[in-house]
């Protein structure tokens, strides 16, 4: 029989194994209260977007079955976050609360207030690190201040101890004397209403098994060959951990160990598989949340202050073509195709369909990044940031200015054969390969034995890309002087 209970506050840490703040509710004796409280108010203006909220929907009911199976069960709630607390703290005799840190401006703003709150009115009160390898404000240059390039703060990284051990998953909680009211999940209206999430079901498998799954296949068939293949978005040569990761449905630190058994059963070196390809992937959203840590103005705002000024085009009819994966050029037009139906979008083809909104039709990165925000189901406002400014050559470590993604070429080299151009446009699929990329510039005959008719089945391109590279290069040349 409980005394005094604990509140776990779950907020994309949607697990039971490696979970700090579970952990501690445990090893503190009592019952444990489970709770997940829908704030997005308290997120704005970066509240879940309409596929994020999808994957949230189903990320809550796999969470609540996994806790049914140890014996308890997930109390749902409305908002305000601190409000709801303290009524739950009434409801319940708890006299602890846990959670797990997040890293977005608003939701650091918002913590702090609710912890000191909490902490007057006599509560135990202790957050975690579950989210990162690193907490952001540990890692610094020898200046001390912020890194601002990928290559020396991932180095630093890893001369830092090695994380330690993930936490097992609890057998069992204890439950508390007498359990609070909830909503049921569908009251929360999370999922979209009319039917746009019929290809996000059939891609994934949101929750902490469908994580764990996803690692495990990543290890057993991909890893090998991720260095050759991981731009290639016609083969499944990446893990897809990001959705997973974002919504803490698996932490970094079991990443980084399921990496190091895999290579320890394999009788690999450790120097190789600390220095693949693969763990600098997990580094690079490290570097991203130390990025939104240290520069929380950056996902409106320019890191670098001078492209305040970059003249951006304002054209509602190209921006609805790019969102639409109608420009015309094969490439943009099927990851954007991809991104509506998947939720997802490989992240080569993110590159290419980015510098083709930011440089090849000087579309602000900010309207690029909005997109993404509200269509990805890994929508992470710390990554979403650092890869559209790095396209747009405003944030830290970015492009250069001069780099002019060809979709022609990037085609070409990462869909040789144009698999994946035909699956997103299939009304392309009937031209050889030496045109699938490049329809514009087929002959009339192998369009029409193809069934293909320009401006009809298949757009013209937007704009000609040599032309729109000169002016793209003309204007951001001004910046850089």
């Amino acid at each position: 029989m409980s005394f005094s209970p604990a509140l776990v506050w779950f907020r994309c840490d949607f697990r039971l194994a490696d979970n700090p703040a579970l952990s501690a509710a445990i090893k503190r004796g009592d019952g444990i209260v489970p709770v997940f409280i829908h704030v997005s108010d308290e997120e704005a203006p970066w509240q879940s977007g309409g596929a994020s909220r999808w994957w949230l929907h189903q990320s809550l009911a796999a969470l609540a079955a996994d806790l049914r199976a140890v014996g308890s069960r997930l109390v749902i709630r409305r908002g305000p976050a601190l409000e709801t607390l303290r009524a739950l703290v009434k409801e319940t005799g708890a006299a602890a609360v846990y959670w797990n840190r997040r890293y977005e401006p608003a939701v650091i703003a918002r913590d702090a207030k609710v912890n000191e709150a909490l902490r007057q009115d006599g509560l135990a009160v202790e957050s975690f690190n579950a989210a990162l390898l690193h907490e952001p404000g540990t890692i610094q240059n020898q200046s001390g201040k912020p890194f601002q390039v990928f290559t020396p703060f991932w180095r630093h990284c890893l001369n830092q101890p090695d994380p330690s051990e993930p936490l097992a998953a609890p057998r069992t909680l204890a439950a508390p004397d007498v359990w609070p009211k909830s909503l049921t999940l569908d009251e929360l209206e999370l999922e979209p209403r009319r039917n746009w999430a019929k290809g996000f079901r059939a891609a994934w498998q949101p929750g902490e098994a469908g994580a764990a799954d996803s690692l495990k296949k990543f290890l057993g068939q991909a890893f090998d060959n991720y260095s050759d293949q991981r731009n290639r978005p016609d083969v499944g040569g990446t893990s897809r951990l990001s959705p997973h990761l974002h919504f803490g449905e698996i932490s970094p630190r079991q990443v980084w160990h399921g990496l190091a058994r895999m290579a320890s059963k394999r009788g690999l070196p450790v120097g190789a598989w600390r220095s693949s390809q693969f763990l600098a992937e997990v580094g690079w959203r490290e570097f991203a949340h130390h990025l939104l840590y240290n520069f929380p103005h950056t996902p409106t705002e320019p890191l670098r202050v001078d492209f305040k000024k970059f003249p951006w085009r304002k054209n509602a009819a190209w921006l609805d073509a790019w969102q639409r994966g109608r420009t015309g050029f094969p490439i943009v037009d099927a990851g954007m195709r991809e991104l509506w139906a998947t939720g997802w979008m490989h992240n080569r083809v993110r590159m290419i369909t980015a510098s083709f909104l930011v440089k090849d039709l000087l579309i602000s990165w900010q309207d690029g990044a909005r997109w993404f925000w509200d269509t990805l189901v890994d929508a992470d406002l710390a990554q979403n940031t650092m890869g559209w400014q790095w396209t747009a050559g405003c944030g830290a470590d970015a492009a250069p200015y001069f780099r002019v993604f060809n979709p022609l070429s990037q085609g070409q080299k990462f869909d040789p054969h144009g698999d994946y151009v035909r699956r997103w446009c299939p009304e392309l699929a009937k031209l050889p390969t030496d045109w699938i990329h490049q329809p514009d510039q087929a002959p009339p005959e192998i369009l029409h034995a193809a069934d293909v008719e320009l401006g009809r089945t298949y757009p013209q391109p937007v704009v000609s890309h040599a032309l729109a590279r000169e002016i793209a290069l003309k204007a951001f040349a001004q910046i850089k002087g």
